[in-house]
């Protein structure tokens, strides 16, 4: 028996792969198995080669496996561009209708499956998808009770005879490649699971959920590819909070419209991606002069313009920190798991309100949509911090004067009134202005207001700013990254910890204000540092050495060709480093 095992489906886009993969996974979560998924998609709507590989284990799991052991494939296609993951001995399901073939060196087995055929013989083709999951399932020796029920969940809307049609041809698809497999094959069957349901969501869900528990009321966004999944969560449940969302005409008019809102009193939020990103940079300016609470979600993608829009890069940190033109003070942070996209959420509107700036949470395509177990999230840490906002009653102003919502205060923060407090009234304007908010350009005002702006963030530090893994007081290799690719580094380490090689993990999770002070000792303490990053010019590289230096020890780890770092490219390129 095994303890983990990769499985991976291929086709088409619009042939159901995705719903096949959805359908699969979650048999395995009800059965406790630890999951993470990858989804390698095209930007269209149909058409194009796509794939899902899930990686199922007994233990938990935060990256993708560099091999494969199960490939289903609807098409030719997707076994020649998929097949040289397979393992020897490997499994290639595959739909008899296009006569497939295994590529020249592979050592795989091949199973030729009528999938079209019975597909259509009960009724409809669209079902080959289910007839091609069966096929799979029977093959692991698994509970076909549990598949069924997950067949049940998701086609359960759709009436009684559609789902018993589901099932007929999930049981069809098992038959027929166990009649000729001989039975469920024994070299993947796998260890009993714990049995226990697990969280198994992607990172937009988690950001989500976590902004809901932050007490986010209204999201204003518009659509895009792959921050959209935040949008289309929200929409079904914050109604249920006494929430909306407002799907706006472009990206101008939510971020514009989340700052209003929140100048309102309203927990708001919004979501894009690089291109998007680029449009809100006026409007993140305004929130900082204004010193209105904001908070942004930011799903990096491959950029520029409009690059690769479903494919995995982390190369917004520049524009993240300095996109917007002038100093306003800001915090970007970036999680590296489904648990931190939850918990950040929650930190970020905590924050936002109480030093009045906006914050940028920025992930990664993988972290954004990968789908994975998540361990249990720990509601007792959800806490409401609105900061200096005053909600009592106000005294009168002195002679009539306004309220000063820009008070010069001792840690530069002032206090905050909503829209209608008697005696709260005050000016609102982007340009310079004094105390009360009216438009000045007195050089020293001016300066007075810029040190308050930028000074009240420069010992902000959220959270775990920085995680470490400090196995070693002086490893050989420090290996520093950012978002999703830490699981992967770990099973890298893993490796090169096999080989005798010292090595130790940074995750930076706060891209602005940067951390230095934590950073430090433990780049003193390496005899080599590594920067990984999914980006062209080593953009957290670059900010390492702006802020402490290090030129000598840092060499970058690269990749951006539109996909995740595998383990064992780390495992090969730090070997060679040492």
């Amino acid at each position: 028996m095994i303890s983990q095992l990769s499985w991976k489906i291929g086709g088409q886009q619009g042939e159901g792969v995705e719903s096949t993969d959805r359908i699969f996974s979650t048999a395995l979560n009800r059965l406790g198995y630890y999951l993470y998924g990858y989804r390698h998609f095209s930007s269209r709507i149909k058409g194009g080669h796509t794939n899902n590989k899930i990686r199922i284990s007994t233990t938990p799991i935060r990256a993708i496996s560099d091999d494969l052991d199960i490939l289903v494939a609807f098409d030719q296609e997707s076994i020649d561009l998929n097949a040289g993951e397979l393992r020897p001995g490997g499994v290639v399901v595959a739909d008899a209708k296009f006569s497939p073939t295994i590529p020249e060196g592979v050592q795989a087995r091949l199973f030729a499956v009528p999938i079209t055929a019975i597909a259509e013989e009960l009724g409809t083709s669209l079902m080959k998808n289910m007839v091609a999951s069966g096929a799979s399932w029977g093959l692991l020796g698994l509970p076909m009770e549990i598949f069924n029920k997950a067949v049940e969940e998701e086609f359960g809307r759709k009436g009684p005879a559609i789902v018993e049609k589901n099932v007929e041809a999930v049981r069809r698809g098992a038959e027929f490649v166990l009649e000729q497999a001989g039975g469920p094959l024994d070299e993947f069957k796998l260890e009993d699971a714990d049995g226990k349901l697990k969280l198994f969501m992607i990172g937009n869900e988690a950001l989500a959920l976590g902004s809901i528990a932050a007490g986010c009321r209204l999201m204003s966004a518009y659509p895009i590819t792959p921050a959209s999944e935040i949008m289309e969560y929200l929409i079904k449940k914050l109604p249920k909070f006494g929430g909306t969302v407002v799907q706006t005409e472009d990206e101008i008019a939510a971020v514009t419209m989340a700052i209003g809102a929140n100048y309102a009193g309203v927990r708001t939020m919004t979501a894009s991606a690089g291109p998007g990103l680029s449009l809100m940079m006026e409007a993140i300016g305004l929130s900082g002069m204004t010193e209105t609470p904001l908070v942004i979600v930011d799903t990096q993608r491959g950029g520029p313009s409009t690059g690769l829009p479903t494919k995995q890069e982390q190369s917004d940190i520049n524009a993240l920190i300095n996109g917007t033109h002038g100093e306003i003070p800001k915090l970007v942070v970036a999680p590296s798991t489904i648990e931190e996209c939850f918990y950040d959420m929650i930190e970020a509107f905590n924050l936002a309100e109480e030093y009045q700036i906006p914050v940028i949470v920025a992930t990664d395509l993988q972290l954004s949509l990968g789908k994975q177990t998540s361990e249990p999230l720990n509601y007792e840490r959800i806490s409401i911090k609105r900061g200096k906002l005053v909600t009592g009653e106000l005294p009168p102003n002195e002679d009539n004067r306004l309220f000063k919502r820009y008070e010069f205060t001792e840690d530069g923060i002032s206090p905050r009134v909503l829209p209608g407090a008697k005696h709260g009234i005050h000016h609102v304007t982007g340009v310079e202005h004094d105390q009360e908010g009216r438009p000045s350009e007195n050089a020293l005002n001016r300066e007075k207001m810029m040190d308050k702006r930028l000074g009240k963030i420069s010992d902000l530090r959220i959270t775990d700013a920085i995680k470490v893994d400090a196995a070693h007081a002086n490893p050989d290799l420090l290996i520093v990254s950012m978002g999703s690719t830490g699981g992967t580094i770990e099973e890298g380490r893993a490796r090169l910890t096999e080989d005798g090689v010292k090595t130790n993990q940074m995750m930076v999770r706060q891209m602005h204000p940067f951390p230095s002070e934590l950073l430090k000792p433990h780049l003193d303490a390496a005899k080599q540092i590594v920067v990984l990053e999914n980006n062209a010019t080593g953009q957290l590289a670059n900010l390492i050495k702006l802020h402490l230096g290090y030129h000598d020890k840092i060499r970058n780890m690269l990749k951006y060709d539109g996909t995740p770092f595998l383990p064992s490219e780390i495992h090969k390129a730090c070997k060679e480093l040492i």
